[in-house]
């Protein structure tokens, strides 16, 4: 485009030429790969003669949100995920950030962002910049993808309208395929092709858009229609990538692990390698946590995954988690997981664990959490997580006065030896009730938890252990306790509960 620019004197007597004003420019979309330049002609204004001619000028440029074509965005973005369909991660950049990467890709200055003109022998000339949007509103290398957060808009616009359109078209279809007065062509074959287009341009177009929206329920739901209709397992394959690709920046996205889980119900029964993929599972499951903390999702999803384990992997599973808890004390979400491990193995074989060996397992894990809570204090998950495995302990293994369940299963006095496992819980009790003098309150939070569970252990034991508390040696220290948190109705609770046994 050319522009012709006049440069006016601002007065009779001040010889140099000033701008005294602003100008604006509609600049016509240049069409496919072509460069966007502004092409300016710079005269200077005479009234009585021909304008004298000072020089001209190429800008080039980038294309801002304004100016940026949306369907021209979307294909651009549609042919970077069917150009490279292993891409594992994607990310939304700010513009400032995008120099930076292309440098980092290109091993030199981006020459895509658009900078101002450079001046060669006193005429104005531009940095070169490269063909098309991608290297301005896209970052792609090593299997990583960047999106620009200038363009989200209207892109995430243009993906929503292309899907709904072939959506709509999809349904328009099929419906009419079924009802055969209503049929839009008598040549089945040229229906089925007609339905296979739309089809794929649904698959394309959501694709896009569930990058840009994770939440598109719509959007996952045609997806899946149209998977399942056809069920071939590397289009089940690709959902997974799909979905993994959303979890890499929306790692809480429950429409995701949904989708997900979702596909594995698919396969199951007709996959050779199920226990690889809900091995592959496991261990994304273990990374997105990584990267995400507290994410009840990603540990809900692998939950759910234990019933299609084989045994020798819920093994390894428990021995894995439990390296992963020891470095994450806080989550609460793991220490829920083993629980949920071991009372589904016990469930699932009640005989694969009986009598010395279920109480070597179930001493092993409290002697382990028992090692934590000391060393990491006030960390209330650890505390919940022994509450659970104090209950499988009461209910399956202690004897606790008129209960006679476990002697089918023991095979010595020591193993159910319920004055064994009082005495080392009130040890725990007496080690984490020792306040320091200082203002650290992760000590007073030891204390409130520790407390607050030997009052549960009470309630669950009365004939046994209620009655060695009372003989505990800061038994009345605890009452000061738990009336300083407000928590005296556990006191007054657990003593009813012994009261009524004597």
């Amino acid at each position: 485009m050319w522009l012709a620019l006049l440069c006016v004197s601002a007065g009779a007597r001040q010889q140099a030429a000033v701008w005294n004003e602003k100008f604006k420019f509609k600049v016509e979309y240049p069409k496919g790969d072509e460069q966007h330049k502004l092409l300016l002609k710079i005269m200077d204004n005479d009234a009585f003669t021909e304008h004298d001619y000072l020089g001209q000028a190429t800008l080039a440029f980038a294309m801002d949100e304004a100016t940026a074509d949306p369907s021209y965005l979307l294909s651009q973005l549609e042919d970077i995920l069917e150009s490279d369909p292993q891409i594992d991660e994607v990310g939304f950049i700010h513009p400032m950030q995008f120099t930076a990467f292309t440098e980092e890709a290109h091993g030199s200055p981006s020459l895509s962002s658009g900078a101002g003109p450079q001046l060669e022998g006193g005429i104005t000339k531009p940095k070169p910049v490269r063909d098309g949007s991608s290297d301005t509103f896209f970052w792609h290398s090593e299997h990583k993808l960047g999106i620009s957060t200038l363009v989200l808009v209207p892109l995430y616009c243009a993906a929503k309208d292309a899907f709904m359109d072939a959506y709509k078209r999809y349904r328009m279809l099929s419906e009419s395929q079924v009802k055969k007065d209503e049929v839009l062509d008598t040549n089945p074959l040229r229906m089925t092709s007609l339905l296979d287009i739309v089809e794929s341009e649904i698959m394309k177009h959501s694709r896009a858009l569930l990058l840009l929206s994770c939440d598109f329920g719509t959007a996952w739901n045609a997806r899946k229609l149209i998977v399942s209709k056809k069920q071939i397992f590397p289009m089940f394959m690709d959902e997974m990538l799909l979905s993994a690709l959303v979890l890499s920046y929306s790692p809480k996205s429950e429409r995701a692990w949904s989708h997900r889980r979702w596909v594995i119900k698919m396969i199951a029964g007709k996959c050779a390698n199920l226990q690889e993929i809900v091995g592959r599972e496991s261990e994304l499951v273990k990374t997105l946590a990584e990267n995400s903390k507290m994410n009840y999702r990603a540990w809900n999803h692998r939950c759910w995954l234990v019933s299609y384990m084989s045994n020798s992997q819920v093994l390894l599973e428990l021995q894995s988690s439990r390296d992963w808890a020891g470095l994450h004390v806080a989550d609460n979400s793991c220490f829920h997981y083993r629980a949920m491990i071991e009372n589904l193995r016990q469930n699932k074989d009640p005989d694969a664990l009986s009598g010395a060996e279920f109480h070597r397992t179930w001493k092993e894990e409290l002697d382990w959490v028992g090692m934590l809570i000391r060393r990491y204090v006030g960390r209330e998950a650890l505390w919940l997580h022994r509450r659970f495995l104090s209950l499988v302990w009461v209910k399956h293994l202690a004897i606790d006065g008129q209960s006679t369940s476990c002697h089918s299963c023991c095979t010595s006095s020591e193993i159910c030896d319920i004055s064994i496992f009082v005495k080392e819980e009130l040890m725990l009790l007496q080690s984490c009730t020792i306040i320091p003098d200082d203002d650290f309150g992760d000590y007073k939070a030891q204390a409130t938890y520790s407390a607050t569970y030997i009052m549960w252990l009470a309630k669950q034991m009365p004939m046994s252990f209620g009655v060695e508390l009372q003989k505990f040696s800061r038994y009345e220290e605890l009452k000061l306790l738990l009336d300083d948190v407000g928590k005296r109705c556990l006191w007054d609770s657990m003593k009813a509960s012994c009261a009524s046994i004597q």
